[in-house]
């Protein structure tokens, strides 16, 4: 499942990023830090993927 916005494919990455230990767990706010606990290293990394061009800034609530 790709990312709807900008905004949610970044805290994937971050919280990626932290799942392979190449950054602090402290580091980590609000949906990165949620992300990084209940989802595993597969599903962040499809969710990090993909380009970000077309995609909004944050997904609107609809």
């Amino acid at each position: 499942m790709p990312a709807k916005s900008k905004a949610q494919q970044m805290a994937a990455g971050l919280a990626l990023s932290v799942k392979r230990g190449e950054k602090k767990k402290s580091e980590l706010k609000g949906a990165a830090k949620e992300m990084e606990e209940t989802m595993s290293e597969a599903e962040l990394e499809e969710l990090a993927s993909g380009k970000r061009k077309g995609k909004p800034e944050h997904k609107s609530e609809s």
